[in-house]
């Protein structure tokens, strides 16, 4: 590869890889065009886009993308180590784009939109150095069941950085009683563990690859509970420093105003159930988009439309029925293999 002279060059290389292009597109959440107006000198990128950018490079650009951005007048001063640029608190502007963004999107959109958003902004100021983060807006199931009541929880938005995908939702599962998750809903109050290669049998059936710690701060409003936020890391003891961990919290509240007031549950409303392991329930997800356009399908012959995101919903729900049947399921097998041997 040709010695980059500026910064442009330099990425412009980078995104000759599309892989490498599509990583950036996904984590930056800006259009392919935009990366073309930059590398050509047609617009600047805002300053928390170059430092997302800076971030967002592989290792091995890290440093001469810094360095090549310092020499470009009049945006040296917004480039700075990682460890500079990491802040303790979110930017006060940022309170402004989420409060803009929430009220200018649509009904449909807005949760999915404001949240992830809010996501963006934290990963890149949580794990600035790409140490390999995931993070998860992870809401209650609405009540149902015979007592109505929140039985699960769903993981919704999601981000990550290497090992993980830039977009998690493809991954997406149920998460209940078993995890600590849902012990922080239960108990309306943080979670933390530092390593959980010893404290892994804090929760034995949610845990996914490459984490090795993890932090979770309820999302609350008046008194009421509509999920966590869920962050984790490939770093052990990654959340021992008290300001990172206030961080998590000043996220967490602020994608509280990703949810309606309705989408809160009173601590009496929520009973939540044991949920299979993740690996037991990537059966059941691996049809869920073609589920979603046969239930979008049935409602139109019907005359009683539904658009993506109810349907969405009601997959959802009844994935969650047929889940929760399957630890009674395997109660009356054991109950029934007994009795043949007595």
């Amino acid at each position: 590869m040709q010695e980059a002279r500026t910064w442009r060059e330099l990425l412009g290389q980078i995104i000759s890889d599309p892989k490498e292009k599509q990583h950036l597109i996904d984590t930056l959440n800006v259009t392919p065009i935009t990366f073309t107006r930059w590398v050509g000198g047609e617009s600047d990128p805002r300053p928390q886009n170059l430092r997302q950018l800076i971030n967002a490079l592989p290792q091995r650009y890290q440093e001469q993308m810094r360095q090549l951005v310092k020499e470009e007048r009049g945006v040296a001063e917004i480039v700075a180590a990682p460890q500079e640029v990491t802040l303790k608190t979110i930017p006060a502007e940022f309170y402004a784009r989420v409060l803009v963004a929430r009220a200018s999107t649509t009904e449909n959109l807005r949760f999915w939109s404001t949240s992830h958003l809010i996501l963006q902004q934290a990963i890149g100021q949580l794990d600035p150095e790409r140490h390999g983060m995931s993070i998860w807006v992870v809401r209650c199931m609405p009540p149902s069941g015979p007592y109505k009541k929140v039985r699960s929880l769903r993981e919704s938005v999601g981000l990550g950085t290497p090992p993980w995908v830039g977009n998690l939702e493809q991954n997406a599962m149920f998460l209940g009683a078993e995890s600590l998750a849902g012990n922080v809903v239960t108990l309306c109050r943080p979670g933390i563990i530092q390593n959980l290669d010893k404290e892994h049998n804090l929760m034995p059936a949610s845990r996914v690859e490459h984490e090795k710690s993890t932090a979770i701060y309820p999302i609350l409003y008046a008194g009421k509970i509509a999920g966590v936020l869920l962050v984790s890391s490939t770093q052990i003891d990654y959340f021992l420093s008290q300001s990172r961990t206030d961080l998590v919290q000043q996220y967490a509240d602020l994608v509280a105003l990703a949810f309606e007031p309705e989408d809160f549950y009173a601590p009496e409303e929520i009973a939540l159930c044991v949920m299979p392991s993740h690996r037991q329930q990537k059966e059941y997800f691996s049809h869920f988009r073609q589920m979603v356009a046969e239930t979008m399908l049935r409602a139109a012959t019907r005359n009683k439309p539904v658009n993506n995101q109810q349907a969405d919903m009601l997959v959802w729900q009844r994935l969650e029925e047929e889940l929760l049947q399957i630890p009674a399921r395997k109660v009356i097998s054991l109950d029934v293999e007994t009795n043949n041997l007595n």
